[in-house]
């Protein structure tokens, strides 16, 4: 199993720690999922080192908070780089080894802020996070038969992005999940 990161290499090794314990041949991998090269480079170290790609799950994700009229265009591209971009490259070059051995999954983690929470402050990960649905649904039926594609949309999770909202907003969002 491969673990990739962008910013952790701590905390990807004490994943790779935890398979590893679990009797399971893993892998950290550095990777900016925005960047084509290395996102090409680490499907290649991926196939390399364990010698095929079965699962690819797409759920790097980011958000800038910052009200709409105040949100400039670098902070959109951002956020959509990460977000939208990021699981297209992945799915694009993990997709070769899938289809050359016949058999792949791909999972693109969305968002339930796509569908129903939205927030104008966040209003490039809302944007993102909808675009994942419908490039789910295109890799769905580009990649069939030996490919299956599919997309979950979380409601609230636990993560360093969203541990700094306030206290009012998550209670919200949490009664809304």
């Amino acid at each position: 199993m491969a673990v990739n990161f962008h910013h952790s290499e701590e905390e990807a090794n004490k994943v790779v720690a935890e398979i590893e314990e679990m009797g399971q041949e893993a892998l950290a991998v550095r990777c900016d999922v925005s960047n084509e090269e290395q996102v090409k480079e680490m499907v290649g170290k991926v196939v390399e080192k364990l010698g095929k790609l079965d699962i690819l799950v797409n759920n790097a994700g980011i958000v800038i908070d910052v009200p709409f009229r105040e949100r400039t265009v670098d902070q959109w591209r951002k956020t959509l780089d990460t977000n939208l971009i990021g699981p297209f490259l992945c799915a694009k070059y993990a997709s070769v080894p899938m289809l050359k051995q016949k058999y792949g999954r791909i999972v693109n983690v969305s968002s339930t802020s796509a569908l129903n929470d939205l927030d104008p402050d966040a209003i490039d990960y809302d944007t993102s996070k909808a675009g994942v649905i419908t490039l789910t649904r295109d890799l769905a039926e580009e990649l069939a038969p030996h490919v299956l594609v599919n997309s979950v949309a979380p409601g609230w999770v636990d993560t360093d992005m969203n541990r700094k909202l306030s206290k009012e907003y998550i209670k919200k969002s949490l009664k809304s999940t």
